[in-house]
């Protein structure tokens, strides 16, 4: 196949202590690191000095879990860390380039909240702000904002796609120099570039005016994590960039070519869209070094955690079921389809045990995991960019600070000596490390349109 001309792009995904599920048990990992702003601040300036796009937050607002004995045995359900835009307007102000990537709920925010927090951060750090759009999965988070239950899928997507019309529309209140601030005239902006809102829907009912100035990058980057019918569906018509699950090569290149075939749907073009795939990398300087490093968190996952962590992510009770027996059915469910989907087809596939699951998923929870050298990883990358199975990557370190550490130290200078990733930033702005246009404020895009026909 012939070689792509772009290159990898590389989003740096913390979780406090590492993304395995036993990481904060290891002695590499600080247990204490989901409140610990120097352990931050480290991660994001080692991820800049390594050229990474941006800094990925996961974010939920429920403690994922019923089973008290496996939450009080975990560090990675959203239990003893920082609120994720608090964290990253105090990282934007220790860094310099790398973009600031959080997760904020269209179900459990309101579409005015969303827009004024992320334009602050955009302004904040000079343009480097995303959102990541999710919908929430888990049943939990309904109950801390005076619900009974979670919103059903095709509704949960039904508010999700006007609420990003709406956050859309509030980053559009101002024209970009709608601000004069002449102080002889005493003119601080033109009332002439203020465009009230004025928004009446199904869902929201919002009037604007936004009380921030329009973001520096237009409209902050929209990521967005659902790979589901109606999250594909929602993502070709707003998405910039999705972060998704893909084990397989060919499931992998089937679910870009899907996305990317949508696009025109819309009036955008492929590369309007970036595809990163989540993807933990175990390195070492030698095969045997990286599987020592997979074997020593593995051997922590304590049964317990392993086997709440798949109940969670199949959404079931497997109470009852032998760890040795296989995965049971799992029926239609009001959670995540798609990682549903990944794990028992996984599952299927390879004649996996209730405990061989777990085990499987215990560090990257359905995402790509890979053990080896820093030339067997990039070759991995390299098969599946340059297959157009991804546009880059998501790296999940499976322990922190040294899984970072790993990758910026082994994996970067390799994929650089291929010339698959940058050896400096070439712009300011995250807009501008993705390669995405900035997108004309809608009042000149209308006008353009109108010309043109």
């Amino acid at each position: 196949m012939a070689r792509r001309d772009d290159t990898l792009h590389l989003g740096a995904f913390l979780y406090p202590g590492g993304h395995h599920v036993a990481a904060w048990r290891h002695p590499d990992a600080k247990a204490d690191a989901g409140i610990d702003p120097g352990h931050y601040r480290r991660l994001a300036q080692v991820a800049e000095a390594a050229k990474f796009d941006l800094i990925f937050l996961a974010d939920g607002v429920s403690i994922r879990g019923d089973d008290i004995d496996a939450l009080s045995r975990t560090a990675t359900r959203y239990v003893g860390q920082f609120e994720p835009l608090t964290l990253l307007s105090h990282l934007s102000a220790v860094t310099e380039r790398i973009g600031l990537v959080a997760t904020a709920s269209t179900t459990y925010n309101e579409p005015f909240h969303v827009a004024r927090k992320f334009a602050s951060l955009d302004h904040l750090s000079g343009g480097r702000a995303g959102w990541n759009l999710v919908t929430s999965a888990d049943e939990r988070e309904a109950w801390n904002f005076g619900r009974d239950a979670h919103l059903a899928h095709a509704r949960r997507y039904a508010r999700a796609e006007e609420f990003v019309d709406v956050v859309s529309g509030l980053w559009d209140t101002y024209e970009d120099d709608a601000f004069v601030r002449d102080k002889d005239e005493g003119l601080f902006f033109d009332p002439d570039k203020l465009h009230v809102l004025g928004h009446r829907g199904e869902h929201f009912s919002v009037r604007g005016p936004l009380n921030v100035p329009r973001p520096p990058q237009g409209h902050p980057v929209v990521v967005q994590a659902g790979s589901s019918e109606a999250g594909k569906a929602l993502a070709a018509r707003t998405a910039e960039v999705i972060f998704t699950a893909q084990v397989t090569l060919e499931d992998a290149v089937a679910f870009y070519a899907d996305v990317k075939g949508r696009l025109s749907r819309h009036g955008r073009a492929p590369d309007d869209l970036k595809i990163m795939p989540g993807a933990m990398p175990f390195l070492g300087r030698t095969r045997s070094e990286a599987q020592a490093k997979y074997d020593s968190v593995q051997a922590l996952v304590h049964p317990v955690v392993g086997r709440s962590l798949l109940e969670r992510m199949l959404g079931i009770d497997l109470t009852g079921y032998p760890e040795d027996g296989p995965v049971p059915d799992v029926p239609e469910t009001n959670g995540g389809k798609s990682r549903q989907a990944l794990l028992v087809t996984l599952a299927r596939r390879e004649n996996l045990s209730i405990r061989d699951l777990y085990l499987r998923i215990a560090g990257a929870r359905g995402h790509w995991t890979l053990v080896g050298t820093a030339e067997d990883v990039a070759d991995a990358l390299q098969e599946r960019f340059e297959a157009y199975g991804a546009d880059g990557f998501n790296i999940m370190p499976p322990i922190l600070p040294t899984g970072l550490d790993d990758v910026a130290a082994l994996l970067i200078p390799e994929l650089q000596r291929r010339g698959l990733f940058r050896t400096e930033y070439a712009g300011r702005t995250l807009r501008e490390h993705l390669g995405l246009a900035r997108p004309p404020h809608r009042v000149h895009a209308a006008s353009a349109r109108e010309a043109a026909e």
